[in-house]
């Protein structure tokens, strides 16, 4: 399979451009700037996704597309509106129009932020985005959801937690992800023959997790890295962190409490 990765310079795309390419060799990099390790083996693309001509000619001859590129965290709506509204437009858009046949594009748990910590949640929740951030991500499960129903794409969604190689707080002991398993839940999304539109939770094995994850599973998903043996060490780092009322009870955590003006108790009433 030809396989393109957008957001090649960003740091889940940096990583990895170390795990894949003994899956997946014929591999097209691309992100707006070029990542400053590029090796000389390594097939780079720039392209910008708010410019559909340059996203469609890097999905030229493409089999499936895994998407990490965009804006990753919050900013200005003129920022989001353009490297993720419109930027996640032009990939759908181009890979249709290329013939392109799988996308897993990466959503973020900050589409369902606003729900609280003593709650599990399936995928298939009323989105609760926590930030103009996370209401880019509502928006591309839209678009997915519309190009796999109406143009025939096998789209995965995954909800992605924390990416990296251990929890570094409280929090991220519910929502980790370590890299070999994002790998395989690209594999998933790539290959698997039942897939039409999904969206999964981006997780480990967290026995503190706040997401039902089980069609992950039931699609063969056998994540390896386990939260709570770094437990001590993000326990550690969250008794030097200051409380955070609003971002202590919402799963978003400090997204949510980010010019926060609401009515706590009308969001959710904490229990």
């Amino acid at each position: 399979m030809k396989i393109l990765m957008t957001g090649a310079s960003g740091g889940i795309g940096t990583r990895l451009r170390e795990l894949l390419p003994p899956i997946y060799p014929d591999l097209v990099l691309s992100d707006l700037t070029t990542p400053p390790n590029l090796k000389p083996t390594e097939n780079f693309k720039q392209a910008d996704l708010a410019d559909l001509a340059a996203v469609e000619a890097i999905c030229e001859g493409v089999d499936g597309i895994l998407h990490f590129g965009g804006f990753s965290v919050e900013g200005p709506w003129d920022t989001i509106l353009q490297a993720n509204i419109i930027g996640g437009y032009n990939l759908f858009e181009a890979a249709r129009k290329k013939g392109v046949k799988r996308i897993i594009f990466a959503s973020s748990n900050h589409a369902v932020g606003f729900y609280p910590r003593h709650s599990k949640i399936p995928p298939d929740v009323t989105a609760r985005p926590d930030s103009r951030y996370g209401v880019s991500k509502v928006f591309g499960e839209a678009v997915g959801s519309l190009y796999a129903d109406k143009y025939g794409l096998s789209v995965t969604c995954l909800r992605i937690g924390n990416f990296g190689d251990r929890p570094l707080d409280q929090r991220r002991l519910s929502i980790w992800l370590k890299p070999e398993d994002l790998v395989q839940l690209c594999q998933i999304g790539l290959e698997h023959p039942a897939i039409h539109f999904e969206v999964l939770y981006g997780a480990s094995y967290n026995e503190r997790a706040w997401w039902d994850n089980s069609r992950a599973y039931e699609l063969g998903y056998r994540p390896t890295g386990k939260a709570e043996d770094h437990r001590e060490h993000a326990m550690a780092e969250q008794a030097k962190m200051k409380p955070d009322p609003v971002g202590d009870f919402y799963q978003g955590g400090a997204f949510c409490s980010a010019e926060f003006a609401g009515d706590f108790s009308k969001v959710w009433e904490p229990k």
